[in-house]
């Protein structure tokens, strides 16, 4: 079988998983196409595209991370058989991203050199850039073998470093309204503080219990964080800003949004684990 066939599993069959993965990885190219006649009148159709490319490869770059956490709370473990397609295809829109930034400058390549050695944010968007063009790299079967499945998993650990420079490179290039920028930050930190618990609590399944405490707490840290840099922006008591967080007429806070995404993951983890204790098979492992 063909290994550009990726809608194909490594049976050769035709994966449903694979179709749903690629098609979310496309959906991103159908709306540029979609919104093409308002992208071309806009006043700066390639900055468009620039940055919506770098959208969808901080979202890719999030929906791959969540693979792990959520083949554990969804009982599903083939969600695994996706997590490189949807790296790969997370370097594929970074890669666009910069291309097409290329493009801006008009292929300028002095200068485009000048700008990525000189401006803080490009240089921490090159950096992510340079990482996940490793991971793409070393994401073939063959590369694992040469490197060894030790040193393949440490050197892929990495990814977690190049989601925050990522994010931190968002951050940078956002100039007004951050409110989406947050809220990312919360659900990264959700996936990273995932991670810390399972490994402090020596499990690979947490409990609805521990879902519902990370929840609560990674949406005050979104609160918080997002109180105390409008404070250090505008020059305001970040109590100030925690004051209005209820004030729903101004808008749902990114904190709100991240705890309304940590209930439904609990709500998710109820429900399957329901689900999977009275599925037969299970019910059969259990009577043995």
């Amino acid at each position: 079988m063909s290994s550009w066939q990726i809608w194909r599993d490594r049976r050769g069959r035709l994966s449903a998983l694979r179709l749903v993965a690629l098609a979310l990885l496309l959906f991103p190219l159908a709306k540029a196409l979609f919104d093409f006649d308002a992208i071309a009148h806009g006043a700066r159709p390639l900055n468009d595209l620039i940055h919506r490319a770098g959208f969808w490869a901080l979202v890719f770059l999030g929906v791959t991370l969540a693979v792990t956490p959520f083949r554990r709370i969804a009982r599903y473990g083939n969600l695994i058989d996706v997590r490189r397609m949807l790296g790969v295809g997370a370097f594929c829109y970074i890669a666009t991203h910069l291309a097409l930034y290329v493009a801006d400058q008009k292929f300028d390549w002095a200068k485009v050199a000048y700008e990525l050695s000189h401006r803080i944010y490009l240089i921490v968007g090159g950096i992510a850039w340079l990482g996940l063009a490793t991971l793409a790299i070393t994401s073939t079967d063959g590369m694992v073998r040469r490197l060894g499945g030790l040193r393949w998993r440490r050197l892929h650990q990495a990814i977690y470093a190049i989601a925050l420079l990522a994010l931190i490179h968002y951050f940078q290039q956002t100039k007004a309204d951050v409110t989406v920028p947050t809220f990312a930050a919360g659900l990264l930190t959700w996936l990273f503080g995932y991670r810390l618990l399972a490994w402090w609590r020596d499990t690979d399944e947490l409990s609805a219990l521990h879902l519902l405490g990370l929840a609560v707490a990674v949406a005050v840290l979104t609160f918080a964080g997002e109180a105390i840099g409008i404070g250090i922006t505008f020059g305001v008591s970040p109590l100030r800003v925690l004051d209005s967080v209820f004030d729903f007429d101004a808008g749902i806070r990114p904190g709100w949004q991240v705890l309304a995404a940590g209930l439904a993951v609990v709500a998710l983890d109820i429900v399957r684990a329901r689900w999977h204790s009275r599925s037969p098979r299970s019910r059969a492992v259990a009577a043995e």
